[in-house]
């Protein structure tokens, strides 16, 4: 252990289970030093959450929803109570009805899914912010998950990519009105991975294989490569940083084309593609 989070305190929210991009970071977090209060959305996930919580120590392990102001108000209590002040805090949180995630979203999306999509996925992160910058200590530091379709086209996400766009802009906000307390707030934009929310998505495996082939560095993203650079960006390593996207994606994001190396596999994955949508019409 190199300790650079040595003494450090935060919260970390959204861990589902043992694959996701919370945990990875959460584990990150603990190798370096860190203590964290952890949460479970809903009470059917406690079972999957306390072991894991037990395994970084987490002191404090409580239910709360993002859309339950008691219950939010009830773990910054504990959390104050026990931490006294935190240094960085991690939001790893996003849902929508699967069922208006794929088809067109023009015809697809309705008001009620929009409004409850942009409630869980981007409010619940300006949420937090206002109640841990209460408690944080200058230079802590605010991280918040992204994905690529908040900045283009990405087929079967639909309102969900609209929903990255509200987070990414948020973000650019919520680190203009902290700053002024030393408070960062930067988000990750990981590439695709297996998880439970990606399980939702229609064609994953043909996204992934897609960005395997896609990105610079010719493979997928793994969750060793996200919570590293998690903690990175949790800790006093990334001190200057703020208002900032991280691409963690083997450099997807920055390809103009499809990868001339792969340009076979492409062509076949895209007639694959073809073919499931003539199917579905």
């Amino acid at each position: 252990m190199s300790g650079f989070m040595q003494g450090k305190k935060g919260i970390i929210i959204g861990i589902a289970n043992d694959m996701s991009m919370a945990w990875g970071i959460a584990q990150s977090c603990y190798a370096q030093g860190a203590t964290m209060a952890v949460n479970y959305g809903i009470e059917v996930l406690e079972k999957r959450v306390r072991p894991l919580a037990e395994q970084i120590k987490a002191p404090i392990v409580m239910q709360c929803g993002m859309q339950n102001d008691a219950e939010l108000d009830a773990l910054f209590a504990e959390v104050e109570k026990q931490f006294g002040k935190i240094d960085f805090m991690l939001h790893a949180v996003g849902f929508s009805d699967k069922k208006e995630l794929s088809g067109l979203y023009v015809e697809n999306t309705t008001r009620e899914n929009f409004k409850n999509t942009m409630d869980i996925s981007v409010y619940s992160f300006t949420d937090l912010c206002r109640r841990a910058s209460k408690i944080a200590n200058p230079g802590a530091s605010f991280l918040t998950l992204t994905y690529l379709g908040g900045e283009t086209y990405i087929p079967n996400y639909n309102v969900m990519g609209v929903a990255k766009a509200a987070l990414d802009c948020s973000v650019k906000y919520l680190a203009s009105d902290l700053g002024v307390k030393g408070i960062r707030v930067n988000a990750i934009s990981a590439g695709p991975i297996k998880t439970l929310a990606a399980s939702g998505i229609d064609d994953f495996k043909l996204m992934m294989k897609w960005n395997e082939y896609n990105s610079f560095l010719g493979r997928n993203m793994t969750m060793e490569d996200v919570s590293k650079s998690g903690m990175f960006m949790l800790s006093d390593l990334a001190s200057g940083i703020t208002g900032e996207l991280l691409h963690v994606d083997c450099g997807y994001h920055a390809q103009g084309m499809v990868n001339l190396n792969h340009i076979k596999e492409s062509g076949d994955m895209l007639h694959e593609y073809a073919g499931r949508l003539e199917n579905k019409a």
